[in-house]
């Protein structure tokens, strides 16, 4: 029995960052606990700062919400399991609070975020047969499961973002997105993203860790191991859109936002030229699917402050017409954008320039 939730305990690690709570049916409440003021770092350093006192969204991007907590909820596929598994239990998905939602997150839920009370629905789970998975997937974009189906699929999958299947899968100790097709996607989808990876990579970019595993009726799955969990632990992550407090579906962002950001946040200044050799390689091999939730920030307890996470969500968009994010304000740049742009936020041109064309002879 899902019940609808008022209140929660925001955690990170154990312990407690604050409290959300609904103050009427419009607005929602954020509260820093004293304890995480006096030790802790504020999750998102422009919407949310480390202070005391009640932070409530006056925009309604997220229904009320602050983006660092629309981070936690699942979106495209996940999103799509969890009103699955709601609506065959009766239940109007549309009419659940924003906090009730965020207490069916469940611990394989992305970023370093939890939420309590949780009503997450656990259960072991040890079929890891990928081809069995994609099938079962398979059945649930046809339309053709059942319930024992849906739920062994929600709990590998229920908190998954972004548009394409995916599962929460523990290898040797270690976590793992896994990808799988879509009702449309060739059966090369898989080996596809592995080379786009393997490409970012030899540009010199923080790719994140991947794999392609094995499988006997496609080409292969695409694997990333999280970059949100280190050793038993949960890291801490927001989007740049959620940082900015705008929805991603919104294609309102230029990559100037992106590297005014860093040049607030990150104390290392490499985190421009990373970015900036990002945006060279999404504008040169065509990936237009580069979004603010594609770009994320990552809390460092070493250094105590933010850097860039990993490369991640690397693909050939040839379907788009344009960017999601302009660079410079432009939506189909081309070379002399990307130096221009170099140019405008005062970066190396000699070092930009060596990135471009280092990313233009690994891609030629």
């Amino acid at each position: 029995m899902i019940r609808n939730v008022k209140k929660l305990t925001v955690k990170y690690n154990e312990r407690t960052v604050g409290y959300l709570a609904e103050i009427d049916n419009t607005r929602i409440g954020f509260e820093y606990e004293d304890e995480w003021i006096k030790n802790g770092f504020s999750i998102s350093p422009f919407s949310l700062p480390l202070k005391s006192g009640v932070f409530v969204n006056k925009k309604d991007n997220f229904q009320g919400l602050y983006g660092v907590f629309s981070d936690s909820l699942p979106d495209g596929w996940g999103e799509l399991l969890v009103y699955r598994m709601l609506s065959k239990r009766g239940i109007d998905p549309n009419k659940l609070s924003p906090l009730t939602k965020l207490s069916l997150v469940s611990g394989q839920g992305l970023g370093g975020l939890s939420y309590e009370p949780c009503q997450f629905e656990t259960g072991e789970d040890n079929s890891f047969e990928l081809d069995t998975i994609a099938e079962d997937i398979r059945k649930i974009l046809n339309d053709e499961y059942d319930n024992k189906t849906l739920d062994q699929i929600y709990r590998l999958g229920g908190s998954s973002g972004g548009a394409r299947p995916k599962a929460h899968i523990k290898i040797d100790d270690e976590e793992w997105i896994i990808k799988f097709p879509m009702r449309y996607d060739s059966q090369v989808v898989g080996e596809n993203e592995y080379k786009a990876n393997l490409l970012a990579k030899k540009c010199g970019l923080n790719v994140n860790e991947f794999k392609l595993f094995k499988s006997n009726i496609c080409s292969g799955y695409f694997g990333a191991k999280r970059f949100d969990r280190r050793e038993g632990k949960r890291i801490h992550m927001i989007s740049l859109s959620s940082l900015l407090e705008t929805s991603h579906r919104i294609p309102n962002l230029d990559y100037k936002h992106l590297f005014q950001v860093i040049q607030s946040i990150c104390k290392d200044n490499n985190d421009l030229y990373e970015a900036y050799g990002r945006m060279c390689f999404n504008v040169l091999y065509g990936n237009k699917d580069d979004h603010g939730k594609n770009f994320a920030f990552l809390y460092d307890e070493s250094i105590k402050g933010y850097r860039l996470s990993p490369f991640y969500d690397i693909t050939q968009t040839n379907d788009k017409l344009e960017h999601e994010m302009t660079v410079n304000g432009v939506g189909n740049p081309q070379e002399k954008d990307l130096l221009e742009i170099a140019k405008a936020i005062s970066l190396s041109m000699q070092r930009c320039s060596l990135i471009v064309n280092k990313t233009k002879n690994v891609l030629r």
